[in-house]
């Protein structure tokens, strides 16, 4: 088994060293420069038009309000990897993963804008009058050569759908190392995760999008103000820290205490691998989501992929602040990098710090498995049809306890190589029908209906 999984991780190191680098990084310039960087130009209109309506029903057709399909990709995107997954880059890439993680948020909001619109632009209604999209469908509705975009359409629905197999995995087993770490059994643990997701998910859409639209702003506030206090109490350190950040992104860090070192290389490929896996930016993920939002014109739902980024880059910067102001990288081995946050803040706040932590995971964790879940059943639902979807419910919300059985690395090892296999059809087909979402904005921004009728408000 130990063979099996270092040749996977010699598979994906490829991948994320040398095609993701062009394709992610590239894409995401690309994708800007077409845009004419709208998501900084626009930024106080993209800013106005989502935190200055979370309360806004949408006008125009959908089945769940434009906050509750962003909530239920945020519920996603926030997830365990907010945490753990920045301590997961730092102990395998060293501080320099942080900068790369930084890269692929600057330019992942035109990425996923463009998943957003192309998701809203080609979805449909299925059996039970739900609207439904994502990649499969844009990339056979949209892709010029239909019989490429069918097959990858399929392709990369059936990778996605195992892929989510161990992508639930890393949520429970972050939750399950850090119960332990305060006395509680991980199979009590992983089963106690396992039933609440379950009473959610077996709902449907309805009780996920309103379950999200709940514990999204309940879980980033909890985990927010934690980390200024932390951060307040290693106030000095924080500068220090964003040098060595910068520095260690293109020279690679030192041995230093429990952290055995990594090259550039290194850094550039946890960074870029966790912050896609963390925002999920190209993975084609959140259109499945988003399509199934009340709007007017897939442009406005498009800027609340470009919210969800902001979030998750903002999360996810107090993480690895957290992480080495404080210390704890260099105190805390690799392979219990999943409880570095944990420590970071018992140091300032004793076991109040690590229960703050825990219980942060813990809502993470949930709403980002919930979501996925969700994600899962959409693509079965594309591969096969919607009664036999509803059935995977049941096999996702059991895989909650695979986090009990296997390790961080193995785990991170499959993840990688598996969200390489999903990212590269999906970063073709937005790149081929970039030229359809540059049209769509221009329409959006250029409208007495749209952007002119608000800016005039």
């Amino acid at each position: 088994m130990e063979s099996f999984f270092t040749v996977v991780g010699a598979i994906s190191g490829f991948f994320w060293n040398f095609l993701f680098l062009v394709g992610l990084v590239g894409g995401g310039i690309y994708l800007s420069i077409r845009l004419k960087f709208f998501q900084i130009r626009h930024l106080p209109y993209i800013i106005k038009q989502t935190f200055g309506r979370i309360f806004d029903k949408g006008k125009g057709e959908g089945t769940v309000s434009p906050f509750q399909a962003a909530a239920t990709a945020m519920a996603s995107t926030i997830g365990a990897s907010n945490i753990v997954g920045v301590s997961a880059a730092v102990a395998f890439g060293g501080p320099g993963a942080l900068f790369w993680m930084w890269v692929i948020f600057l330019l992942g909001g035109a990425t996923k804008f463009t998943e957003v619109v192309l998701g809203v632009h080609f979805r449909q209604k299925n059996a039970d009058g739900h609207y439904i999209g994502g990649p499969g469908y844009y990339m056979t509705k949209g892709f010029p050569i239909k019989s490429v975009g069918k097959a990858m359409a399929r392709a990369g629905a059936f990778v996605a759908m195992v892929y989510y197999l161990p992508s639930i995995a890393t949520q429970s087993i972050s939750l399950i190392q850090n119960a332990e770490t305060m006395g509680i059994n991980k199979y009590l643990a992983g089963a106690i995760l396992m039933v609440l997701v379950g009473a959610v998910v077996l709902g449907g859409l309805i009780r996920v999008a309103k379950t999200a639209d709940k514990m999204v702003p309940i879980m980033f506030v909890l985990y927010f103000i934690g980390s200024l206090v932390v951060l307040f109490s290693y106030a000095d350190n924080i500068i220090p820290s964003l040098i060595l950040v910068c520095k260690s992104a293109f020279t690679g860090t030192a041995a230093a205490g429990a952290f055995m070192g990594a090259g550039a290389s290194m850094a550039i490929r946890m960074g870029l691998a966790r912050a896609t896996y963390s925002c999920e930016a190209g993975m084609g993920s959140a259109p499945m989501a988003h399509a199934a939002a009340i709007t007017d014109h897939p442009v406005r739902q498009g800027f609340w992929g470009v919210f969800e980024v902001l979030v998750d880059g903002l999360v996810c910067t107090m993480s690895g602040l957290v992480v080495l102001s404080s210390g704890v990288w260099k105190e805390i081995g690799a392979d219990m990098a999943f409880t570095m946050s944990a420590a970071a803040f018992q140091k300032v706040l004793g076991n109040a710090g690590a229960y703050i932590v825990t219980i942060s995971l813990f809502l993470f964790a949930l709403s980002s498995i919930i979501a996925v879940i969700w994600y899962g059943e959409k693509l079965v639902e594309f591969f096969f049809n919607t009664g036999i979807s509803k059935y995977t419910r049941v096999i996702y919300t059991l895989s909650v306890m695979l986090g009990a059985f296997f390790g961080v690395e193995a785990i991170l090892a499959v993840l990688d190589l598996a969200n390489a296999l999903i990212i590269l059809p999906n970063l073709i087909t937005i790149l081929v029908l970039s030229p359809l979402v540059a049209k769509l904005t221009k329409e959006f921004f250029s409208s007495d209906q749209y952007y002119l009728k608000d800016i005039k408000k």
